[in-house]
This record gives C-alpha cells, structure tokens and sequence, in this order.
C-alpha cells in the first residue's frame, strides 16, 4: 500500500528527514519554517532510526553544529528562514571551504530585516550567489509543490555527497505552509559506522584500524599559494555541477513568442498564465528553473532564438532576472520583472495583465 498523505510542506521536510536516513537535525525556530522542527519533535526519530534532533540556541549555534556532524561523515541537515539564513551564511563559507557535505533548508520569508513573516523569493541572491564571503557556491534545489519538498530532500544529500559541499533547498513560505497530496519515500536505514568509514574517507574519525594518520578538516590555508590552489580546486567543482546537475521544466516554450521564467510558488502562478494566454491564442511558454544554481541558462539561451521577450516572475523586487538577462544573451530581445513584495503573492490575473502590457509595449500585441 502506497504510503499517500495530505500535508503540509514543512511538515514533509520532517518525514523526508527521517525516511531518508538523515543522522542529525540541528535547527532553531523561526516562522514560516518552525514545523519541520516541530514536526521531527512529534515523530521523535531518536526512538526508531537513532536520528538526533536538537534545537540549538541560535542559528549560529545550529550551523556550527552541522559542521561538526558534517565533519565525521554524518548526513546532517538543518533549517530556517530568512533572517536566520543570514546568520548561518559564515557557517556556510567555512562548510563550502571545508568540503564539507549537508542540506540547509531556507524556507524565505519578506525582508529585509526582520521584514515579514509572509512569503516572498527575496532571497535569491543570498542564496544562489553565495551568502557568505569567499568564492563559493552551492547547488540550490527550488521546489514548487510539497511532492518535491519530500523529494529533494534525499536529491539534496545525494548532491551534498557527491560534490562534498552543502546543498540547498530554496522554499518560499507558500510552498512550506501549503498542503496537498503527497507520497512520501520508503524507509532508509541510516548507515553504520563501518559503511560511513568506508564512503567517507575524507572524515576525521580519528586513527581506525586502516589508517595511519588522522584526517583533519578544515578551511583555513595560510599560504596563499595553496589557498589559491585550494580554490582553483572547488572552481573545478562548480564548473562540474553546472556541466552535470542543471535541471529544468518547460511548458510551451517550443513555439513561443513569449517566455515567463519562475521558480517556487511564481512557477505554479504562472503555469495558470500560460493556460489562460493559450486559450486567447496567445503565444506564451514558461521555464521553471528547478536548480538555481546551476543556472538553466541554455535552456534559456535556446529559447531566446525564437523568442521576442522575457519576463521574469518573482516575488522580490527582481533577482532572478540578472541571471535571466545574462542567460538570453542578447541586448535586443527585451527582458523585463513583475513582482510584488512585503508578503503580497501576485494572482495570475496580475501576471496576465503585466504580460500582456509587455506584450503590447515590445510589439507583440
């Protein structure tokens, strides 16, 4: 029997945490995010897979605590909103630097500052350009229904491993206090201690029965020849994922004029808009980036061959449209933003009816 549930998206984080054989939980409260926390406090994982949950004093204090689990090998996570991101982005650095593997999850609410506790996909940058100093990037997982938040979680710890880097799941609120229908994944037991030896050789578990010395971690290279190698080292990395992990979803893009680019709770927005724009026969398609980073930008590319215009749907004061513009590659094919902001989701009428004023204004009405 399928395991089918109606939830919320936060509340699926949680399960996908513990049915995917995560070790460690280290997270602090902060709305609109503070279900998956409460969540895992109800299934109380440490009673049936020996996951740890911990709510740390700070998000300082969480972050830290995913390096220190990260560290030994250990599929660790945490999560958080906005405000609470900016705080781990130091944590994140030194992880990135570190090559060190885990999932954070930003669940974003509207700033900046304490801003709002209502939606928004301001954080963008924050996330997809790094957050914290140095030149580090990680791969950034945008999901756009509670089906996916189950989903990639796992994908998450697949890529934290695979490229020994911190992933990144990017919810907005909607997407996290929503509720559908979801399957939820099979059961994973975690690994033992031997398995963790042996797919981690890099961990610092001290002196084992097969090793010499003890491994150290660490981001700090004081030479600056071997930082710079350092870093050429994880530029090579970058370059790999944006080669191997790009994943997008297209709907009508084949044949149009017009293309909306949108991502989380905008995508689902705009997937009614292209509908609507089809049955006036209207020639509309929409990308939906589902990695931020890497960037879809050849799907993007590809479309700008055909297409007169671009209009980037967010709910920020226009982000994502940098790597938009960057992507189309060509200064006279218009792209433009609509937005709204403070919390307030744009409707598909006000999305329609922004297209349709670009539609007229570049010709294409």
């Amino acid at each position: 029997m399928e395991d089918i549930k109606l939830m919320k998206g936060n509340e699926v984080l949680a399960y996908a945490a513990v049915r995917c054989g995560a070790d460690g939980y280290f997270g602090y409260p902060i709305t609109p995010q503070s279900e998956v926390l409460e969540t895992l406090s109800e299934l109380r994982p440490w009673e049936t897979t020996g996951m740890v949950v911990l709510q740390a004093e700070s998000e300082v204090a969480s972050i830290n605590m995913v390096y220190g689990g990260a560290s030994v090998g250990k599929r660790v996570m945490t999560s958080t909103s906005s405000p609470g991101l900016s705080l781990m982005c130091e944590g994140l650095s030194y992880l990135a630097g570190a090559e060190l593997p885990c999932v954070v999850i930003d669940v974003s609410r509207g700033g900046p500052g304490l801003g709002t506790i209502q939606a928004s996909q301001a954080d963008y940058f924050q996330v997809v350009k790094g957050g914290g100093h140095g030149d580090y990037r990680m791969p950034v997982l945008a999901p756009n229904s509670v089906q996916e938040m189950n989903d990639f979680v796992d994908l998450a710890f697949e890529l934290a491993f695979k490229y020994l880097n911190p992933a990144m799941i990017l919810a907005d609120g909607v997407i996290g206090q929503m509720m559908e229908k979801v399957r939820l994944s099979p059961q994973k037991p975690r690994r033992t201690e031997e398995e963790i030896r042996k797919e981690c050789p890099w961990a610092a578990l001290g002196k084992g029965a097969r090793r010499k010395e003890r491994n150290i971690v660490t981001s700090c290279y004081i030479d600056p020849e071997t930082m710079e190698r350092h870093n050429h080292k994880l530029q090579a990395k970058y370059e790999r994922m944006e080669r191997e992990e790009v994943r997008v979803e297209e709907m009508e893009v084949a044949d149009a004029e017009y293309i909306l680019v949108a991502y989380g709770a905008s995508s689902r927005i705009c997937a009614k808009v292209v509908e609507d724009a089809r049955a006036e026969g209207l020639k509309v398609g929409l990308i939906r980036p589902i990695t931020l980073f890497p960037f879809p930008s050849e799907t993007i590319r590809r479309a700008a061959q055909h297409a007169k215009g671009f209009l980037s749907v967010e709910l920020s004061m226009g982000q994502m449209i940098e790597d938009v513009r960057m992507a189309v590659g060509n200064a006279e094919i218009p792209v433009r933003h609509f937005g709204r902001t403070g919390g307030i989701i744009h409707s598909p009428r006000e999305v329609f009816a922004a297209l349709k004023q670009f539609m007229t204004e570049t010709g294409g009405l």
